[in-house]
């Protein structure tokens, strides 16, 4: 009986042609047609050999479009892989020579060795600061020196002039004595 079902089966459909549902569906819809339009005979399905090879042959295409994709997908992958490892080394690089540049930027070379500019500025003013305050105070040593040389000067001259008068009456009062005393030294031989 079974003999008799699949032979009635394989003529009657010997002469059909293929359904658009292979050469146009997708699989999952091609696997529909075949439960919803083939017999099941004792745990069995029958399939027509056209749609059975046609099926088979439409999964292997799938499979290995699919396993053609993966592979370019991996390909892909591998590539990024690759773009993100050197795009991570070109930027620690970038990091590295901003971080180097950051620091030249910031230091001067001050008699070989590297000084942070804001510490050489401070230092910096730190000695102009000082400067100004010595020669400040070197202007206020001078001006204070010079009203005293003044004030000397003019003691001097007024001292000078003293002893002038001083030893000018001095002269005077000793040639006046010389002279009374020649006086009297002549008045007591001549008198006596």
């Amino acid at each position: 009986m079974i003999l008799t079902v699949l032979a009635i089966t394989i003529f009657k459909t010997a002469g059909q042609a293929l359904p658009d549902v292979f050469l146009k569906n997708s699989l999952n819809e091609q696997l529909k047609y075949l439960d919803e339009h083939t017999k099941i005979y004792d745990n069995f399905r029958a399939i027509r050999e056209d749609m059975f090879q046609k099926i088979k042959g439409n999964v292997s295409d799938t499979l290995s479009y699919v396993e053609n994709k993966i592979a370019g997908l991996n390909k892909t992958e591998n590539s990024l892989n690759q773009t993100i490892d050197s795009l991570k080394r070109n930027l620690e690089l970038t990091k590295t020579n901003l971080d180097e540049i950051t620091r030249t930027k910031d230091s001067i070379s001050v008699i070989g060795m590297k000084v942070n500019k804001s510490a050489y500025n401070n230092i910096m003013w730190l000695i102009v600061g000082g400067l100004i305050a010595v020669l400040l105070i070197g202007f206020l040593v001078f001006k204070r020196n010079l009203s005293a040389m003044f004030g000397t000067k003019k003691e001097y001259e007024e001292l000078k002039n003293e002893f002038e008068a001083y030893r000018k009456t001095s002269r005077e009062a000793r040639e006046k004595i010389t002279m009374d005393h020649f006086n009297e030294i002549k008045r007591l031989k001549g008198g006596g």
